[in-house]
């Protein structure tokens, strides 16, 4: 029996180069092979809340986080970073790897106020950080002691005009949106109060109760038990619509001030180089998990309303709130007393 020869006996030369070929092809795809990069995640993620555990931020990151966690079978590890106001959690986000695996959930006060009313800041929240998606809207209350003879916004304005710098607006903190939103309406209205700041809403709320204090603009969280407990008296929202849980109380908008919103919304941000795809995919993660009716109620459940969209819908919305409230801080001469 004949065995054909491995080389065609006429053409060795073309055959043994067949053969070379063959196997560098085979050694560059391994090659190729071992280059590609590891599917993403490959270990958990991080989310940097820039606030203390159980606050209104932690609790909506913790909230995404597990729903994010639980229908894509991720790890998301929640790290809470606080300090400054949000500049010490969101710069950790700022300076870290962009290799897809650090997040932070920034908000107004730290991505768009801040950098307008700070005369420095560690990061630039325009330059070094990408937005990857917006998760969810909260407006402020203008609350009163519920014995007090304001029934409406117009009642307070004619009380701060008859007296000017005497009528007191408790502040839960400077900078926040509860603030700048009372900045907004003295600067709309033409009227001058004497801002109390305090170290969190609980002390702020008490001197409220204790009229020290005249009225202040405080998260639906704080006030929402208070307006319960017919303690406290709500004028009006600082969101464009209603309440969903405080159906009756006009807007500030509908109260005089066509255009007046002033909102804490909360917005996931990456380290800027991160990559675009990476970005996409928790971008869509997120806004699926916004449709869950468990996250809807929720959400609705503390007075937020769920935003979600594109990564370009993020970017876009980051770019008018900061142009904004920049506007508003430059133009009503704001500052940090």
């Amino acid at each position: 029996m004949k065995h054909q020869p491995l080389f065609h006996p006429t053409k060795p030369g073309i055959s043994r180069r067949k053969a070379l070929a063959a196997t560098a092809l085979m050694a560059m795809t391994a090659g190729s092979a071992l280059a590609q990069p590891a599917p993403w995640p490959a270990k958990a993620l991080r989310m940097v809340v820039p606030f203390t555990p159980g606050g209104g931020t932690d609790a909506v990151a913790r909230l995404i986080s597990e729903r994010v966690s639980t229908a894509n079978h991720w790890t998301m590890v929640v790290e809470n970073k606080p300090g400054a106001g949000g500049n010490i959690g969101l710069d950790t986000v700022a300076k870290a790897a962009p290799d897809g695996y650090t997040f932070g959930l920034g908000q107004t006060a730290n991505l768009a106020i801040n950098p307008a009313l700070l005369p420095s800041m560690p990061f630039n929240p325009k330059t070094d950080l990408l937005p990857v998606a917006l998760v969810a809207a909260q407006p402020v209350v203008l609350v009163v002691p519920a014995d007090s003879p304001w029934k409406s916004i117009q009642d307070l304005i004619k009380a701060a005009k008859a007296e000017p710098g005497n009528i007191k607006q408790g502040l839960a903190s400077t900078g926040t949106v509860g603030h700048l939103a009372g900045e907004m309406l003295s600067f709309k209205a033409g009227i001058k109060v004497l801002n109390i700041p305090y170290k969190g809403a609980a002390p702020a709320i008490t001197d409220l109760l204790g009229k020290q204090t005249h009225y202040m603009f405080g998260t639906p969280q704080a006030v929402y038990p208070m307006l319960k407990g017919k303690r406290l008296r709500a004028l009006a929202v600082s969101s464009a619509k209603r309440l969903t849980i405080l159906p009756e109380v006009p807007t500030v908008a509908e109260s005089g001030f066509p255009g007046f919103e002033a909102v804490d919304w909360k917005l996931i941000v990456a380290p800027k180089n991160t990559n675009a795809e990476i970005a996409k995919k928790l971008n869509t993660a997120v806004n699926k998990a916004l449709q869950d009716p468990a996250v809807l109620k929720q959400l609705q459940d503390e007075g937020s309303t769920p935003l979600g969209g594109s990564m370009q819908d993020a970017a876009n919305y980051l770019q008018k709130e900061q142009n904004s409230w920049a506007t508003l801080i430059r133009d009503a001469k704001i500052q940090l007393e």
